[in-house]
């Protein structure tokens, strides 16, 4: 019998498919919330030397960094709430990161796709997610905590990661989680810049024009107000075994003025109407699902 060439077998396979609708995810991840937690795991990412590395020497998050923050946050959108354009997404991914590659700070060579750097990346997002959530939510509980992991998992395998390179339970990835932390994790200078508070960040150039053009002519004075919120935002929701390993700073006063703030935000985001409270993907997603339509393809 003729075996079965590689891309006969590649299109037998299922697609990944994204998590349940009304899953963990689901609930949490098209909320304006989610706004606030994601900056921490993207510092936790380049905080390896090789993610730090891929992103120094071939992001735009310099020279565009709201489109690429716009980008990105479409793309985790469609993880999630993208329906059988996940998988798509998901293969647009891993070919924008093809030729990803390079040397680190360390010496070593990287590539983007490489399934420690790859996974790393993808890992960061259930910490963050369930401390963030301690704060600006509510805690979740032991069974909600098992399942946005195994969801995590599922979006994991929307972008190509296989199971062997990823923990399969909360209980191999914690360990997993602290070797990261201990051997790999310090303040690269991708860190140091995504939490300046006198970085050379361009006026935001996304919105209505009238919007823009009031933006461009008062980011003189918002500028320095808008990198120190980020800031603390930042190292304030990244979990505190990160923010040590990395080497951030963050006080007693900090944290009473971040509870503080989470006070208020718990309070006013779940009273919003929903227009304001999710993202135009989480919102259309949820109409959908509410009349019993699958996502749409486009």
């Amino acid at each position: 019998m003729r075996p079965e060439s590689p891309a006969r077998s590649r299109a037998a396979r299922p697609e990944p498919v994204p998590p349940p609708v009304g899953g963990v995810l689901w609930t949490v991840a098209g909320d304006v919330r989610a706004l606030l937690i994601l900056p921490a795991a993207l510092t936790m990412q380049v905080a390896h030397p090789a993610v730090g590395a891929g992103v120094d020497d071939h992001s735009v998050f310099r020279t565009d960094p709201w489109g690429r923050g716009e980008r990105s946050l479409r793309s985790l959108q469609l993880w999630i709430y993208g329906g059988e354009r996940a998988a798509e997404e998901g293969r647009r991914l891993r070919a924008l990161h093809k030729e990803i590659q390079g040397t680190d700070a360390r010496g070593r060579r990287y590539h983007a796709l490489d399934p420690s750097y790859y996974a790393w990346v993808h890992a960061t997002g259930y910490p963050v997610y369930r401390h963030g959530l301690s704060y600006l939510a509510r805690p979740l509980t032991e069974a909600q905590e098992r399942q946005l992991y195994a969801e995590w998992l599922q979006v994991g395998r929307v972008l190509g990661i296989h199971d062997r390179d990823m923990p399969q339970s909360i209980e191999e990835f914690w360990p997993y989680y602290r070797r990261v932390l201990d051997e790999e994790l310090e303040a690269t200078a991708v860190v140091r810049e995504l939490i300046a508070t006198d970085a050379p960040v361009p006026a935001p150039d996304r919105g209505p024009l009238p919007v823009r053009l009031a933006l461009a002519a008062l980011w003189p004075l918002l500028r320095g107000p808008f990198l120190r919120t980020r800031a603390f935002l930042t190292v304030g929701l990244m979990p505190p075994e990160a923010r040590a390993a990395i080497g951030l700073e963050w006080s007693p006063d900090q944290e009473r003025r971040l509870r503080r703030l989470a006070r208020v935000v718990r309070t006013v985001v779940p009273v919003l109407p929903e227009r304001l409270r999710y993202l135009p993907l989480a919102r259309e997603a949820r109409a959908n699902a509410r009349r019993g339509e699958p996502q749409r393809r486009a």
